[in-house]
């Protein structure tokens, strides 16, 4: 049974990279650690799935503690022959408290396989496990793959306090037989170290393994086995191939703040829908390319769903358009290129309510983002464009790189892949990613041309600054308020008060029941007023308007998948009534008011009255018994346009 030991690398006679040059690959990247490690990580499985496979890829992130049972077996095998904290702190991190793992792994991918020797060459193509665990900075092999530098996997070692990883991973050998290997990689500092003749010294790089030949080697077959069932770790199923790399002591950190596994978790899962959705949504064969799973403490924390996340199912939404026939082609005219396909979708929105992986990107209350991605169809960033006229609108567009300009793009990338730079690109790559920019631009400015222009002197209040605006009675026979999604600066109409303002209807009879007077209510020694009961009022008759009170200014919110306008209203008389809407339109830039649309046009449409317990009443006109209660008429607005809501009300006759 072999006992696996570590080893540190010392500097040989011809030199090597230290270990700092290494974790600083990554340069200082404006994404932060979890993020790159999900773009990274998942980039990293998508380029190992098998050549020719139609099935998908499994990736899942997990934040776990060993447990009591396993951690003695974690400080006996790892701690015995390591170097000292001064050299690597994995000692201080395995020693002392539980300990803490984050581990991201992949299933239905091919491992790493190959030879385990970096100096070693083989007749199969695969040299995967060298490429991960011995090199730095090899050429991709992949063709359209996500990576290209081969830095991205120094994140592993820069969440990790120690510097330290365990990597398991099962393949296929030169026979075709299922392989499982197992090794322990550092990279933290070099050192000075004095040994039996002088002082020497190291790298900063330590591998633990099998130390019976030249090299540390990982432990194979059975032996890696046993220890994997040592440790407690995930083992593989009887056919699984894949990888699993176990950062130990993760930091926990973001914003420089240490936060707790499952906000780090909750994080993780909305990181993954942001830079991965491209890779969830089911295309053709009806699967998605990768299904992503993320646990904290044996808990499954959910990973939204694109179609379905605000505002990700817009990008979702832009991506069919781009891939169908609404989609068009980008190109260069000099020198003749394609450069790839492009398509944009609008939509009328409420304000967006940022997340932090959303923060992150730089889209905080408002959708104005192209996503670029390359053939491989991996998330590179959400170039931002001009923004609408109003905050109220947005859009999401998304560009993907023609397979003969991947290379053009790959080289715009830095080693986190999260921008195209054309400035480092020699002529005519520069020329065609520099084009890229401009065509994209060019399409937007085309799209928000469409919106209509706003006149000079009359720009668009946001909704935020809206009012209401509230017309008098109709025709005697109803009460009416009204609302905006805008209003203009002048545009008030005659006898509109504000939000909050009552609005009266036709009279109602009501009856007031008798009631019991006070003993004071007789003159002195007098007597009860003709026509009353000793000590009762009779019942009176009352004439009272129902009314229609606004509750705040009209807003954005959702309904299902639509955006939908909202206004919030009570009718405090506490009478049966019957409320309606009137529905009208402006356009911007003009004055006009329109309540029957022309041919072919759009007008807004009346969704339903919901009560305070969130029952939709779709309608058009519903009895309501007054109260303090809050209602709210939903309204879908046209586009490019503004709508005004008119609530009528009218008491219920006997």
């Amino acid at each position: 049974m072999t006992v696996p030991v570590w080893f540190s690398q010392p500097y040989p006679p011809e030199g090597a990279s230290a270990a700092e040059g290494i974790r600083n690959q990554l340069g200082s990247p404006a994404l932060d650690l979890f993020t790159i490690l999900v773009r990274e990580s998942a980039q990293n499985s998508w380029d190992a799935r098998p050549p020719g496979s139609s099935e998908p890829v499994h990736y899942e992130i997990d934040l776990s503690s060993v447990g009591p049972a396993h951690a003695p077996a974690w400080r006996d095998l790892l701690l015995s022959t390591a170097p000292s904290s001064s050299q690597l702190p994995l000692r201080d991190s395995l020693a002392r408290g539980p300990i803490r793992l984050l581990t991201v792994s992949d299933r239905g991918t091919t491992g790493l396989g190959g030879p385990t020797r970096a100096d070693r060459t083989a007749d199969e193509m695969s040299r995967d496990f060298v490429s991960f665990v011995r090199n730095i900075g090899e050429p991709r092999d992949t063709p359209f793959g996500g990576g290209t530098y081969g830095f991205g996997k120094g994140i592993f070692y820069l969440l990790s306090r120690c510097g330290t990883v365990l990597i398991h991973t099962r393949c296929r050998n030169p026979q075709g037989e299922l392989e499982t290997r197992l090794i322990g990689c550092s990279l933290w500092r070099s050192y000075y170290a004095d040994d039996t003749h002088a002082s020497r010294r190291y790298t900063g790089r330590h591998w633990w393994g099998d130390a019976s030949g030249e090299v540390i080697e990982p432990l194979i077959g059975p032996e890696a086995d046993a220890a994997v069932r040592r440790l407690g770790l995930r083992s593989f199923g009887p056919v699984e191939t894949g990888t699993s790399v176990v950062v130990i002591d993760p930091k926990l950190e973001r914003d420089e703040r240490r936060i707790e596994a499952d906000e780090v978790a909750d994080y993780l899962a909305e990181t993954i829908c942001w830079h991965l959705w491209p890779k969830m949504i089911e295309k053709e064969s009806g699967v998605p390319a990768m299904r992503f799973k993320v646990r904290c403490e044996g808990r499954d924390v959910p990973v939204p769903d694109p179609r379905r996340h605000r505002p990700l199912s817009l990008f979702v939404a832009a991506y069919e358009r781009m891939a169908g026939e609404q989609g068009h082609d980008l190109s260069c005219g000099k020198p003749r290129k394609l450069l790839g396909r492009f398509g944009v979708v609008k939509r009328i929105m409420p304000p967006l309510q940022p997340k932090p992986a959303s923060r992150m990107l730089g889209i905080e209350d408002l959708v104005h983002h192209v996503c670029l991605m390359r053939p491989a169809e991996l998330v590179v960033t959400y170039h931002a464009g001009p923004k609408p006229p109003s905050e109220n609108q947005g859009y999401a567009g998304v560009f993907r790189g023609d397979p003969d300009m991947d290379e053009a793009y790959a080289k715009a990338e830095p080693p986190t892949h999260d921008a195209w730079h054309w400035h480092s690109l020699e002529i005519p790559d520069s020329t065609y990613v520099r084009t890229t920019f401009r065509r994209i631009h060019e399409e937007i400015n085309k799209l928000l041309a469409l919106s209509g222009g706003v006149r000079a002197g009359a720009a668009r209040v946001p909704l935020g600054a809206a009012s209401a605006r509230f017309s008098g009675l109709v025709g005697g026979a109803w009460g009416i308020g009204g609302a905006t999604a805008y209003a203009r600066p002048g545009a008030g109409l005659p006898g509109h008060g504000n939000a909050g303002d009552e609005e009266e209807g036709p009279e109602a009879t009501v009856r007031a029941s008798g009631h019991r007077t006070a003993a004071s209510s007789a003159e002195p020694g007098g007597t009860p007023e003709a026509g009353t009961s000793q000590g009762f009022e009779a019942p009176v008759l009352r004439r009272v308007r129902p009314r229609v009170q606004y509750v705040g200014e009209p807003y954005y919110d959702e309904w299902g998948q639509r955006a939908v306008l909202v206004q919030e209203f009570r009718l405090p008389v506490d009478v049966p009534q019957q409320v309606r809407i009137n529905l009208a339109v402006t356009l911007p830039g003009s004055g006009g008011r329109e309540t029957d649309p022309p041919a072919g046009a759009r007008m807004p449409t009346l969704l339903g009255w919901q009560d305070p317990s969130g029952g939709l009443y779709t309608t058009p006109e519903f009895e309501i018994t007054g109260g303090e209660a809050v209602w709210r008429v939903l309204v879908e607005p046209a586009p490019d346009t503004v709508t005004e809501i008119a609530i009528k009300v009218k008491a219920m006759t006997d």
